[in-house]
C-alpha cells in the first residue's frame, strides 16, 4: 500500500478559475440588457445613434460655436450682432456673463451684490451643516436662529453700517431660497401636527384638520398667492399692512403644509398595529409613543415622497412672480426684455435651470443616501 502511494503520481493543485468576461460585469450586462436578440440590439443602435447626434450637436452649439462675450458700445448697449449672425448655430453666452448678476440678485444695488451673495453661500452652509448627523441635537437650533438672523441683517441692512434695502429691491436666488427654507421649515412640523390631527380621536380637532388639508389642496398655489396679495388687505384693519413677501411665505407654508401632512398621514398608516401596541404595553404617554416609536419610523418609511414633494415645492415657489416678486425665474425672464438681449432666452433658462437642477439633484441624492443609511442601521 505505501508502494502504491509512493508511485502515485502528485496531482497538480488546482487554480480557481475566474469567470470569462462575457458572463460576468458589463460585457455580460449590455449581451443580456442591450444586445440579448435582434430587436434588442437594433433599439439600441438606434438610441445609441440619436443620443450620440443629440450630444455632438448640444457640444457644438453650447461649446464650440457660443460666443462668450460681445463688446459694449459707447452708448453702453451691447453689440449683439455677432450672436444673432449666428442664427441659432451657437449659444450667446454673453447674455448670462452680462446679466448674470440681475439674474442673480435683482434690482438690488449693484455696489452692494456682496450681501446677497454672502445670503446665499450661507444658506448653503446652513443646509450642509443641517444635513450632518453630529448636529441633529439641541445645537442645530441655535445655528438656525443666529443664520437666519445674519440672513436679516445682510438683506435688509440698516445697522453695522450696512445701508437699508428695502424689500421691493430684493430679487433672484435670495429670495427663492428664502422661500424655499421658511417655507419647508415651517411647513414641514406644520404637517405633521395635522397629520397626526386627521388620525386624532377628537372629533373636533380631527374635522378641523380635514378641512384644511381638502380645502388648501382643492385650489392651485397660483390662487393661493393671489388671495394672499390682492384679497387678504382687505379684511386687514385700516392703515394695517403685511409685507407682500411675507403673504407669500405664509400662502407657500399652508399649501406645502397641506401636501406634506397627507405624506406623513401615509407613514403614520403603513406601521403595523402592533407598533402602537407595544407602546402602550410600555406605559408611554401619547406624546413619548408618537416621538420616540411612531414618528422616527413612519418619517422613515416616507422620505422619497418628502424629497419629492420638497423639490417640487422648491421649483413651486418660480409661481411668486404672479403677484411681482422677482424670484430666480423671474429675474431671468426680466433679464431678457432689453431689445439687445431679445431672442436669446434659451441661454437664460438654460443657466437658470442648472441652478435648479443642481439644488434639487443634491436633495435627491441626499435623500436616498440618508434613506440607505437608516436602512442599514435598522438591519443591524
Amino acid at each position: 500500500m505505501s508502494d502504491i502511494t509512493a508511485n502515485t503520481p502528485a496531482i497538480p493543485e488546482q487554480r480557481a478559475r475566474s469567470a470569462p468576461l462575457t458572463a460576468v460585469g458589463p460585457i455580460a450586462w449590455m449581451r443580456a440588457n442591450l444586445f440579448s436578440g435582434w430587436l434588442s440590439t437594433a433599439v439600441t443602435l438606434v438610441c445609441g445613434y440619436l443620443i450620440i447626434r443629440a450630444v455632438m450637436g448640444f457640444v457644438d452649439w453650447a461649446f464650440i460655436n457660443a460666443i462668450w462675450s460681445v463688446p459694449i458700445g459707447p452708448n453702453g448697449i451691447a453689440q449683439t450682432q455677432a450672436c444673432r449672425d449666428l442664427h441659432g448655430t451657437g449659444a450667446c453666452w454673453a447674455v448670462v456673463t452680462e446679466k448674470h448678476r440681475f439674474m442673480l440678485f435683482g434690482t438690488y444695488p449693484y455696489e452692494q451684490h456682496w450681501r446677497p451673495a454672502l445670503v446665499c453661500i450661507l444658506f448653503v452652509a446652513l443646509y450642509i451643516v443641517s444635513a450632518m448627523r453630529r448636529f441633529w441635537n439641541w445645537t442645530l437650533i441655535p445655528i438656525w436662529i443666529g443664520t437666519l438672523t445674519a440672513i436679516g441683517v445682510l438683506m435688509w441692512g440698516g445697522v453695522l453700517g450696512l445701508p437699508y434695502v428695502p424689500q421691493e429691491r430684493w430679487g433672484g436666488l435670495p429670495i427663492t431660497l428664502i422661500l424655499a427654507t421658511f417655507g419647508l421649515a415651517f411647513a414641514f412640523p406644520l404637517s405633521i401636527l395635522v397629520a397626526l390631527g386627521r388620525r386624532s380621536n377628537l372629533p373636533a380637532i380631527k374635522v378641523l384638520c380635514v378641512v384644511y388639508v381638502e380645502l388648501i389642496r382643492g385650489v392651485p398655489l397660483i390662487s393661493l398667492l393671489f388671495m394672499a396679495s390682492v384679497m387678504f388687505p382687505l379684511f386687514l384693519p385700516e392703515g394695517m399692512n403685511i409685507d407682500k413677501l411675507l403673504r407669500a411665505q405664509i400662502a407657500i407654508i399652508l399649501f406645502a403644509g397641506a401636501y406634506l401632512a397627507e405624506v406623513v398621514r401615509a407613514g403614520l398608516q403603513s406601521l403595523p398595529k402592533g407598533q402602537y401596541e407595544a407602546a402602550d404595553a410600555m406605559g408611554l404617554s401619547y406624546w413619548q409613543k408618537t416621538t420616540f416609536i411612531i414618528l422616527p419610523q413612519a418619517l422613515r418609511t416616507v422620505i422619497p415622497p418628502l424629497v419629492n414633494t420638497f423639490i417640487g415645492f422648491f421649483k413651486d415657489t418660480s409661481l411668486v412672480l404672479i403677484i411681482g416678486i422677482f424670484d430666480l425665474l423671474t429675474a431671468g425672464k426680466t433679464a431678457i426684455v432689453e431689445p439687445a438681449w431679445q431672442g436669446f432666452g434659451v441661454e437664460v433658462y438654460v443657466f437658470v435651470g442648472l441652478i435648479y437642477l443642481v439644488f434639487c439633484f443634491a436633495m435627491s441624492k441626499y435623500s436616498a443616501g440618508l434613506e440607505a443609511d437608516l436602512n442599514k442601521h435598522r438591519r443591524r
